[in-house]
């Protein structure tokens, strides 16, 4: 028996179980149906908001302090605006001050940036941060934490040099869509200093779990990956993630099949 417009077996429901995507919308005449038009213009409104909104440093500081961080070091780039930054990205790779930050010497540093997405760092940041270090700790020491606002990856470089880390963990607010407005990227790079290209970065994207990428596969890959580029002496085109066949070793060894 159908209800309106909705038949009583909608085929597509299969694969929407399987995907955040807009696939089989129903149609109410020469448009789209209702549900379908306020579904959109509500995801349209949670991505606005997830760039437009500044991150809670209070919130995401405290976060880190419970995990045993110390106070974290907060920095802004050149960017005066959310406005600003939205419209000058080059000002968003550059600091506009870190005078406030001393040299570590520690393997790691990990800078929280709000990127595109202060949603997606108050959503997941702290419980990133906590996967992360429980998969690199004790083997490797690890920075206190900076958070940075009006943030570009790049502006990752001038804070890990600062720093005098070896390798640099930046996690962003990716730029949301209109299924996902609260996603989490990781870039790695190894030797950060000013005026390193994209292609000297290690990307983990599409973190934001359940749906997405969950925090113990990121930190897993990131591990794989600091291991990785220590060996190598570099990060970006040349480092590949090999987390999934060390993975699949693993579960041989546990399972008695090798």
């Amino acid at each position: 028996m159908s209800t309106g417009n909705t038949p009583a077996h909608d085929p597509w429901d299969p694969m929407r179980r399987t995907t955040q995507a807009r696939i089989g919308l129903q149609r109410s005449g020469y448009t789209l149906s209702t549900r379908d038009v306020l579904s959109f213009q509500a995801d349209h409104a949670a991505a606005r908001d997830a760039v437009h909104t500044r991150m809670d440093i209070n919130t995401v500081g405290k976060g880190l302090r419970e995990l045993g961080f110390d106070e974290p070091i907060a920095v802004t780039s050149r960017a005066s605006s959310r406005a600003e930054y939205l419209r000058r990205p080059d000002l968003g790779r550059m600091p506009a001050d870190l005078s406030s930050i001393e040299s570590s010497g520690a393997d790691i540093g990990i800078v929280i940036a709000d990127g595109l997405s202060a949603t997606a760092v108050d959503t997941h940041a702290v419980a990133l941060v906590d996967a992360l270090t429980s998969v690199l700790l004790p083997q490797f020491t690890v920075a206190p934490p900076v958070l940075a606002s009006q943030a570009r990856v790049a502006l990752g470089d001038h804070i890990g040099e600062a720093l005098g880390v070896e390798t640099l963990i930046v996690i962003i607010g990716e730029r949301p869509g209109l299924s996902v407005a609260d996603s989490l990227g990781i870039y790695l790079t190894y030797a950060p200093e000013p005026g390193r290209r994209d292609s000297e970065r290690n990307c983990i994207s599409n973190i934001h779990p359940p749906d997405g990428l969950g925090y113990a596969d990121a930190a897993r890959i990131v591990a794989a990956l600091v291991t990785g580029a220590r060996q190598l002496g570099a990060s970006g085109v040349a480092l590949k993630d090999t987390s999934a066949g060390e993975a699949a070793e693993v579960s041989a060894e546990h399972s008695g099949l090798t």
